[in-house]
């Protein structure tokens, strides 16, 4: 194997960090322009709508995870036509899970709609956004994998050029669809569909040589593989699901807390957002660098990896934290323009000044866990977390309203970091 050096981790992990960039800040377009239109219900509506829609895609996001880890690991082993098999089998369950999101949507939004307790402003503009939106479920879904596959090779230049390319469209149709055209909330959704098939279009390019290897039938349906990707994606779904879970749940009540903080809320999120994909860059590098060691079978790779990386996730965190302290009113009023959502973002700012500090073991723990495909430890440490997360929220939430939802999900992310660092020793092992 190639050293595993500073060098190495920052050529995996900065096309990443400013490939991730870019989707938060498409969030902050997004929540910009219908804030422009100076009410809280299409800022609301917005966020209701991608919340639904992000919860429905990423019980799929075991995919993303899933298919760098397994040719991450792979590579490390030399086995170039496994890479490939394992890429076309995530493509077949990307399709086939797209298309059955967009034929359920109906009971799937009607169900949505019956957990949030939205006003019948915000619900009807969130329709609105949700019927435009699904069409793009097996688009986005595929994405997932293709990114998987790219990140896992190191092929992380592709990746940030197709963000760029995705995300830099998405913002030029979100300005002439809304602002241009006036077509409000609807308008932000066309711009996002029709951003996630271009997208989706130039990955198959990006990856065309896995399609060149033809792995061949046999290799693709292999029994053994077929049931490793089976329980290292089931393992990740299930993490997946309970921590969407956690997610949707702060979103729902907190619109139960008014529109206002629904609002503000949906302000702040685009602040965790920004400290998730930025940290997840040097997630990313320790799933492909640990994967590629435990497929070697290195266990000073995955030692050197881990550390290599998590310094670098640790100097990032201490970075946003201090970004979110000097520059946070001034992001809150490039999204909101209505004072009343301005006032209330403020208000609960300080949460957002501790998240990147508490919640940066997790996510490199959880790239670690990728990487060594012990996804059962995973599941199992989130498992645990969320528990934690439902008793502080059982308690905080009645005593201290919105304070509680953020006080519940900052536990969430402490208890993530905690749970996993004790069952690092174990990726270890996994390459020995």
């Amino acid at each position: 194997m190639e050293s595993i050096d500073h060098r190495r981790v920052l050529r995996v992990a900065v096309p990443i960090v400013l490939s991730n960039a870019t989707v938060p800040l498409l969030g902050l377009v997004n929540t910009g322009v219908v804030g422009q239109l100076g009410q809280a219900a299409p800022i609301g509506a917005v966020g209701i709508g991608a919340v639904i829609l992000v919860s429905l895609y990423w019980i799929f996001g075991f995919l993303r995870m899933g298919t760098t880890g397994l040719v991450a690991q792979a590579k490390g082993q030399g086995d170039t036509r496994e890479g490939a098999a394992v890429l076309m089998r995530a493509l077949l369950i990307a399709f086939a899970a797209g298309l059955g999101l967009v034929l359920l949507q109906g009971p799937l939004f009607w169900g949505a709609f019956r957990i949030a307790p939205t006003s019948d402003e915000v619900e009807a503009l969130a329709r609105s956004y949700l019927s435009i939106r699904i069409w793009g479920a097996p688009a986005t879904i595929a994405l997932y994998a293709l990114t998987g596959w790219l990140i896992a090779l190191e092929r992380t230049r592709a990746v940030l050029v197709l963000q760029l390319w995705m995300n830099g469209l998405n913002v030029v149709l979100d300005l002439g669809f809304v602002l241009g055209l006036g077509w409000g909330v609807p308008g932000v959704a066309a711009a996002t569909l029709i951003a996630e098939y271009a997208g989706l279009a130039l990955a198959l390019w990006f990856v065309r040589e896995a399609f060149f290897a033809r792995p061949g039938r046999a290799a693709i349906f292999d029994r053994t593989r077929l049931l490793r990707m089976a329980r290292v994606n089931t393992d990740i779904m299930i993490r997946s699901v309970l921590l969407q879970g956690c997610f949707t749940a702060f979103l729902f009540l907190g619109a139960g807390e008014g529109d206002i903080a629904l609002a503000a809320n949906q302000v702040l999120l685009q602040f965790l957002e920004i400290t998730a994909y930025a940290l997840d860059g040097f997630a990313f590098a320790a799933e492909t660098l640990v994967g590629q060691a435990v497929g070697a079978r290195d266990p000073r790779g995955v030692r050197r990896a881990a550390i290599v990386a998590s310094r670098w996730g640790a100097g990032g965190a201490l970075a946003l934290s201090l970004v979110f302290m000097l520059a946070g009113p001034a992001l809150i009023d490039l999204m909101a323009s209505a004072p009343e959502v301005r006032e209330t973002a403020r208000h609960y700012l300080p949460w957002l000044w501790l998240m990147p500090m508490v919640s940066v073991a997790g996510y490199m723990f959880d790239g670690i866990f990728v990487g060594a495909t012990l996804t059962r430890e995973m599941r199992n440490a989130v498992a645990l977390s969320v528990a934690v997360y439902a008793v502080v929220l059982a308690i905080a939430l009645p005593l201290f309203g919105n304070h509680g939802l953020w006080a519940a999900l900052t536990a969430l992310n402490t208890a993530r970091g905690l749970t996993m660092a004790r069952l690092y020793p174990r990726a270890e092992a996994k390459a020995a």
